[in-house]
């Protein structure tokens, strides 16, 4: 008769009366089955349910399949007919039966050593597991050897025999329960023709025994008697002097980075290659748990890629496997890290090149504006080299016609001048000399008439103007001021006056010489013409 009311637990389900409710009941209490209590359980079942496969019938065996109390333990059939939805209990049936199918007697025999294992170790079986003695010290040697005949997870390579595992476990403690009936327990070692391999059993091989330290020999000499040291006993010595060494604190078995080591030793404690992962539509694999963890935490797999263990059978997502979701998880964040790291150096690294092209933008422009600027003083500073500000101080014409006073000037006396032909009359011709003794002995008659129009003053300005390269000829530096005065007449300088500042003799007479040759428009009336080079400040 089935049950309607449940227990909830973080596994799942549970139905009171069952096998299973009383194993949560101990290990909520942190307790476990002995040896001995265990023994009284099985060893009657597996009689129980050898009569139940001899008359035709498959089951799925599992604590919460199994009626428990007082009167003993039973398979509750109705139970047992479907597969168990309660954690603990899929670990404990047959590799065959968790794709669906009810179990035959080598799947009992599966069941059967998976609940032996549950009772007196409080653990599960399944990868990672740990070997019985390594869960529960206090078990007998004899208990690894039993289990791992039964939990071979190969059907074809599993005992049937559940009377000869029935046997074993009463020699396992045969004051516990009234013996089975009479089997031949060589049936858990071969049977029909085969040998039973127990190297695909779900127990973790047994490590190799280590080599045991060697205590290191040490002594304290003191003096010597008779030639020979006296050695000290090693050993706790009393004295009031001495100070108890504080107990060393060992790791919080609790915090979450212990457990994952210790998950870990397990399952590197299991060497055989039993783990197939499906990737891209192909099986990669066997790999050990070492080599499994190895790919995980180099994420050539990830959690949602389906894990399958050949010893077991089972095959879900690895995040669905409670020995590897933890690993999946530590190497998805580490990835998540990588990712965040990476696309944080892509945008430093994009800002460093905006800010590079910035700055070399910028200074680009900085150079065309600084090659500009240097570029216009360059040529403003030719421009007022080559053609400097000329300033007009004035031009005064003296014009004299000798025909309209019917005299000539004698050029001898002070203030006189030449009398020379043109223009109807006679023009005196003023004296050579400085520009202001030109002008003084220069003397005309005005009254003379017909005399042609004198020139502009800028017709001699630019004469003036375009000899600007007779200061380059003398060395004229740009800081010097040069104020030149020429009287002209009849075409040719008559009269030179040279003004620098700062004063300098040799630059006045070479700009004299530069002027005394140059070429000016023609015309019988003195002309003078006062002309500055100013100064580049």
């Amino acid at each position: 008769m089935s049950m309607q009311s449940v227990t909830s637990t973080t596994e799942g389900q549970v139905n009171p009366g069952t096998l299973r409710e009383a194993i949560e009941i101990r290990r909520v209490r942190g307790d476990r089955y002995a040896v001995r209590e265990a023994v009284a359980i099985m060893v009657p079942l597996c009689t129980h349910l050898a009569e139940a496969h001899a008359s035709g019938k498959k089951f799925f065996l599992s604590p919460s399949s199994l009626r428990h109390g007082p009167a003993g333990t039973e398979l509750d059939l109705e139970l047992a007919s479907t597969p168990p939805k309660h954690e603990r209990d899929r670990a404990a049936i047959a590799p065959e039966c968790k794709r669906g199918q009810a179990g035959d007697d080598r799947a009992t025999v599966f069941a059967l050593g998976a609940i032996f294992y549950e009772l007196v170790t409080g653990e599960v079986v399944g990868p990672g597991m740990k070997r019985p003695r390594e869960a529960n010290p206090s078990l007998p040697s004899t208990v690894e050897v039993v289990l791992g005949k039964a939990l071979v997870g190969d059907p074809k390579h599993r005992p049937h025999d559940i009377a000869a595992l029935a046997q074993a476990f009463h020699h396992l403690a045969p004051a516990g329960s009234m013996p089975p009936p009479p089997a031949d327990e060589s049936h858990l070692d071969h049977e029909d023709g085969f040998d039973v391999d127990v190297s695909l059993s779900m127990i973790p091989p047994a490590p190799s025994a280590p080599t045991p330290p060697v205590a290191p020999v040490s002594s304290r000499s003191g003096p010597s008697s008779q030639g020979r040291p006296i050695v000290y006993a090693q050993g706790p010595i009393s004295s009031p002097y001495l100070v108890a060494e504080a107990p060393r604190s060992g790791p919080n078995p609790d915090d979450p980075t212990v457990k994952l080591a210790a998950l870990k030793a397990r399952l590197e404690s299991d060497p055989r290659p039993r783990y197939v992962v499906m990737k891209d539509g192909m099986d990669h694999g066997p790999f050990s748990a070492v080599e499994l963890l190895q790919q995980i935490a180099s994420h050539s797999f990830v959690g949602d890629h389906p894990l399958r263990d050949t010893l077991s059978g089972q095959e879900k997502p690895i995040s669905d496997w409670a020995e590897f979701s933890l690993f999946a998880q530590q190497a998805g964040l580490n990835r998540e890290i990588k990712q965040e790291r990476k696309a944080l150096e892509a945008v430093v690294g994009a800002e460093k090149q905006r800010t590079l092209w910035k700055a070399l933008i910028g200074g680009t422009l900085l150079a065309v504006i600084a090659a500009g600027g240097l570029g216009w003083w360059l040529r403003e500073r030719a421009r007022s080299k080559n053609e400097q500000t000329v300033r007009e101080d004035g031009v005064s014409n003296i014009d004299t016609d000798a025909a309209l006073s019917g005299r000539a000037v004698d050029t001898s006396k002070p203030g006189g001048g030449a009398v020379v032909g043109g223009g109807g009359g006679k023009y005196p011709t003023a004296s050579g000399g400085s520009c202001q003794a030109a002008r003084q002995s220069y003397v005309e008659d005005y009254s003379q008439q017909g005399v042609p129009p004198d020139l502009t003053a800028g017709a001699y300005a630019n004469v003036l103007n375009n000899g600007t390269k007779m200061l380059s000829a003398c060395g004229v530096p740009d800081t010097m001021s040069v104020s030149v005065c020429v009287a002209v007449q009849n075409g040719r300088a008559v009269g030179i006056t040279v003004t620098t500042s700062p004063s300098n003799p040799g630059i006045s007479g070479c700009i004299r010489g530069q002027v005394a040759g140059l070429p000016f428009p023609a015309h019988p009336r003195l002309d003078v013409s006062t002309t500055t080079y100013a100064a580049i400040k």
